[in-house]
């Protein structure tokens, strides 16, 4: 059986331990695998003059690029010590993501983005909130973050739950907020229930436009940076066979 390592956990691994030569070679169980410190990404953590230089359409294709490394398991191999460090008294970061608590969904790791990239605003179900919305006026107006991306991903616990009506606690009241997607939700044949596929894809794709449209009626400040063009607002949903991001169009 093969054992699969990221090159990062194997560098930091090993300096830890102390080795500081060029080349590093790991032996598993069944093979022995070459690590080169050259690859190893000293990356210096954005500046605001760098961050201000950057476009909406910048970033998002920065994050779809990302996105394409990750898909073929070719993430950058950060120094994290270093852009600790290096982030310890200023942030300036490129965008905020809103996402699902889903643990299967490691969102710097999604768009290869390390320390001080992006900020990460989770909830069951990614849906906005005043507080998500107050959370993403701080990280554009104040911290000068340029697009804010709202993720959804197939196979979603809390979209099943809304779409069957589930009551749990403080879990059904804020099932609630994914019943405008449900209730959009149109085009799918079959049974209205979390185990029609096309269905529960179609919600989540609704729950995002959903949230899209939510930031722009109800936060002045976001609409009014959009419109000037100084922030960037997209919504993508997550495959969770595939690790691919589908942004929506």
């Amino acid at each position: 059986m093969k054992t699969i390592l990221s090159a990062t956990s194997i560098f930091l691994a090993l300096t830890t331990l102390g080795f500081s030569q060029t080349n590093y070679s790991l032996e598993t169980s069944s093979e022995t695998i070459e690590i080169d410190r050259s690859r190893i990404l000293v990356e210096s953590v954005l500046t605001k003059e760098e961050q201000a230089a950057l476009t909406p359409d910048d970033v998002y294709n920065s994050l779809a690029a990302g996105n394409e490394r990750f898909v073929r398991s070719d993430l950058t191999a950060r120094d994290h010590s270093i852009q600790i460090r290096e982030s310890s008294d200023a942030q300036y970061p490129k965008a905020i993501v809103l996402s699902c608590v889903d643990s299967r969904i490691p969102v710097e790791d999604v768009f290869d983005k390390g320390i001080g990239d992006i900020f990460v605003a989770r909830v069951a179900g990614n849906f906005i909130n005043d507080d998500i919305l107050g959370s993403m006026e701080f990280a554009t107006k104040v911290a000068g973050a340029k697009l804010i991306l709202v993720m959804g991903h197939e196979n979603c616990g809390a979209i099943h739950s809304a779409i069957d009506g589930a009551k749990l606690g403080h879990v059904t009241k804020m099932l609630k907020n994914i019943q405008p997607a449900i209730e959009r939700s149109t085009k799918s044949e079959g049974p209205k229930s979390s185990k029609n596929r096309l269905f529960v894809h179609e919600v989540s794709e609704n729950n995002v436009r959903h949230a899209m449209e939510m930031i722009v009626e109800e936060s002045d400040l976001l609409r009014t940076m959009l419109e000037k063009g100084e922030i960037g607002i997209k919504g993508a949903v997550y495959d969770m066979d595939t690790g691919v991001v589908n942004f929506i169009k």
